[in-house]
């Protein structure tokens, strides 16, 4: 059996891109397992750290070398090695020098195409420590990084400048330069409530030791306290947060030490549409809202910071200054949206290209009104709100909200619709018939939103078809 030890690796680095940390992280860790047992070297358990300024993989008992190994080379034909005064054919000596033996150091053996000319070598098996540099810059460069960078005068490259890096088997850890830097066991703490380098006598300190320098390495364990900090911060004003599945990856990859705060706004803002609140404060803020029982918002929001601070009300007296104007200027163009009806606006999609060989959205908003009519009356349902639906369900594209806020689209038209007083199921259609927006999505719930659904698609694909732009995998 051979023997094993704990290997570590750790890269670390600037701030890493939050959005694509975990990708990152796993990738990383695929790299190293992969050249493992590209090398045939087992291991046990393998655990993968992830945070801000560091990507780290920690691997139980891995074996230091792998099993030998024989090998075996099959040659021509035994029949074909010797002519008749037996003497080597040309086709066993080729064969013989290319293995960089003489003939007679060839063997025969018995195949299911007869017995041919045989070199049984033995293949001694990989050796960690010779490997280890080689399985790091491998599994490096097969990260998923779009664009890498380079920083000072050196050419290394990667996604973002690396300052140090660990690798260690064991208490060993020299195992040549990686991007630029020699392999050692010290990593860093956190950036603020940590100083000096830690020094490493065993991998398995490695987590024990950052999270005493205030730093979480663990990805996943990181997520579960600010998810766990989120729900108790809610549950102190009796409400719900709500996680966005993609915002708390986000959240993950920009701390370190995770400190949930609650922070409030005023409820003047509650007037204007939630969803342009939410995404004010998810997209720019990276906040979690809050909602009562009833799924309401509430003038409530958690932001999680990267520090533990002596002054938390200042903290989140700082976070309610920033998002006030942003929520102020989504409460503006609200206002000034509704001094001009729906209806109004359609000469404005004039200016708007929907597709050069196709017109402007006015254009198509005009095929789509038409078509949605006689869709609707196949279908048994209201032509002329189905019509009119049509007509206006591109009409918020030149308002201010959707300018600002481009998810707001269609919610926004269904917004002013209402304030038009328009028909609930037309207005219900300006937002529905974007509906579903990719596999698995919810459905339009009325057969006028179904029908201006459906034609918005059939108009499209069939003004591209007819233009000679049919819709590829990639668009």
């Amino acid at each position: 059996m051979s023997q094993t030890d704990t290997l570590l690796v750790e890269l670390g680095t600037e701030e890493l891109p939050p959005k694509a940390l975990r990708a990152l992280g796993t990738a990383f860790r695929d790299g190293i397992v992969g050249g493992l047992a590209q090398r045939g070297l087992e291991h046990g358990a393998v655990q993968w750290f992830a945070s801000p300024r560091r990507l780290a993989v920690l691997i139980d008992a891995v074996a230091l070398e792998a099993p030998d190994r024989e090998q075996e080379i099959q040659g021509p034909p035994a029949d074909k090695a010797r002519d008749e005064q037996g003497n080597w054919t040309p086709a066993a000596l080729g064969f013989a020098r290319k293995q960089g033996l003489e003939p007679d150091a060839l063997s025969v053996v018995d195949t299911p195409k007869g017995p041919r000319l045989c070199l049984r070598t033995t293949l001694r098996g990989a050796q960690l420590r010779a490997d280890f540099n080689d399985i790091i810059h491998a599994s490096i460069r097969e990260l998923p990084i779009p664009k890498r960078m380079r920083w000072g005068a050196s050419r290394v490259e990667f996604v973002r400048p690396v300052h140090w890096v660990v690798a260690m088997l064991g208490s060993e850890c020299d195992f040549g330069p990686v991007l630029g830097l020699p392999t050692g066991n010290t990593t860093r703490g956190h950036r603020f409530h940590s100083s000096g380098e830690i020094r490493l006598q065993r991998p398995q300190e490695y987590a024990e030791k950052l999270a005493a320098a205030k730093v979480i390495a663990d990805f996943d364990e990181r997520q579960a306290m600010i998810r766990a900090q989120i729900e108790v911060e809610a549950s102190a004003l009796q409400a719900h947060a709500v996680i966005d599945p993609d915002l708390l990856d986000e959240v993950t990859g920009l701390v370190e030490w995770p400190v949930a705060l609650t922070g409030n706004f005023e409820s003047r803002f509650l007037s204007v549409p939630a969803e342009a609140l939410v995404s004010s404060m998810k997209e720019h803020q990276k906040y979690f809202h809050l909602v009562d029982a009833d799924g309401a918002l509430l003038p409530h929001f958690i932001t999680l910071c990267n520090i533990e601070s002596t002054d938390p009300a200042q903290v989140i007296a700082g976070n309610e200054r920033v998002i006030r104007p942003r929520l102020s200027d989504a409460a503006f163009f609200f206002e000034t949206d509704k001094k001009q009806s729906l209806h109004s606006r359609l000469d404005g999609l004039r200016t708007i290209v929907f597709q050069q060989k196709l017109g402007s959205l006015y254009d198509k908003s005009q095929r789509v009104a038409r078509l949605a009519g006689e869709l609707a009356a196949l279908l048994g349902g209201n032509a002329a709100d189905a019509q009119r639906a049509g007509l206006l369900c591109k009409a918020d594209l030149g308002t201010q909200m959707v300018l600002e806020f481009a998810d707001m689209q269609g919610i926004a038209g269904a917004y002013y619709a209402r304030h038009d007083g328009e028909a609930e199921n037309v207005a219900a259609a300006v937002e529905e018939h974007y509906w579903p927006r990719y596999a698995g999505d919810r459905l339009p719930t009325g057969l006028t939103a179904a029908a201006v659904g459906v034609a918005d698609r059939l108009d499209t694909l069939v003004g591209i078809f007819g233009i000679g732009q049919p819709p590829t995998g990639s668009r």
